[in-house]
């Protein structure tokens, strides 16, 4: 990072506040109202959206962009290469949405390839020690827990909740309000909706308390009903799954149901790792 002078940083209008002892580019685009602790660096593609508040010690760098009432803690590493071989020095990108709380330590490489992206959506909570490899993929108000550590071209959607202290292989999909257990091996998809758990990870059924709290059984009377029959069609009865797939979609599915269908579905494509196998009882 070159031409790093506090003094004529691109910074908007408020009450910006930034650390005599932070050193920021100044080709860096800060918003308003954001606060920079002591010892921050940031390089000079990065853009920091409005009240977002950088702790301690924090890197940024790289195309990284961070949107509006982001948190990140202290000595976090956001933008850096990526821990991949096949990486050239691309100007590749991480994008951060609003309203995430981003813990101490943790690190979100930015993508391998020309044109590629790492993107967070909004409201998450990513617990320290994390680390998102190249190219990861969060959507909006995700739980993860302290020491997750998630390869490269993982999909995580919304709502999902993951425990400490596992690891997430390359290519793995989360399915929206999925819940893992810590400490899971979690080596193949977990479908929507689904809990896991084990080393290996197994499904053990339908991550019901997460479902009840979204509103979903009080709110579409038998939706969640359903959902837990096409759950036990899927991966506990007699058919394989393309075939309980079909089954399925000879009824008029609800939203929840049919989601499941067509996650499944894609994650049994070939080239697809395929859903976590279930819990033998």
């Amino acid at each position: 990072m070159s031409e790093l002078l506090n003094s004529s940083v691109n910074i908007s209008e408020g009450t910006t506040q930034i650390h005599p002892s932070a050193v920021v580019d100044s080709r860096a685009e800060i918003d308003q109202g954001v606060v920079i602790s002591p010892g921050v660096v940031i390089g000079p593609e990065v853009k920091i959206g409005a009240h977002t508040w950088i702790g301690p010690n924090a890197v940024l760098d790289g195309r990284t962009t961070l949107g509006a009432d982001n948190r990140v803690f202290p000595g976090a590493c956001l933008g850096l290469e990526p821990q991949d071989l096949k990486y050239r020095g691309a100007p590749t990108e991480v994008l951060i949405g609003n309203g995430n709380t981003i813990r101490e330590f943790v690190t979100i490489n930015r993508a391998t390839n020309e044109g590629e992206k790492t993107k967070i959506g909004d409201g998450n909570l990513i617990m320290a020690y994390c680390h998102l490899g190249h190219n990861c993929e969060l959507g909006n108000g995700i739980v993860m827990s302290n020491g997750i550590q998630v390869a490269g071209h993982v999909v995580i959607e919304d709502k999902a909740v993951i425990g400490g202290c596992l690891g997430i292989h390359q290519f793995v999909q989360i399915g929206r309000m999925a819940m893992i257990g810590g400490m899971t091996r979690v080596e193949r998809d977990v479908p929507p909706y689904c809990l896991a758990e084990g080393h290996p990870g197994r499904l053990r059924g339908l991550n019901r308390v997460g479902l009840r709290r979204s509103g979903l059984e009080n709110n579409h009377g038998g939706e969640l009903r359903q959902l837990q029959d096409i759950w036990t069609l899927l991966f506990r009865s007699e058919h394989v799954i393309e075939e309980g797939i079909k089954l399925a979609q000879t009824q008029q599915l609800m939203p929840a149901a049919n989601y499941l269908c067509e996650f499944v579905q894609h994650s049994i494509k070939k080239g697809r790792r395929g859903p976590m196998p279930t819990v033998i009882v």
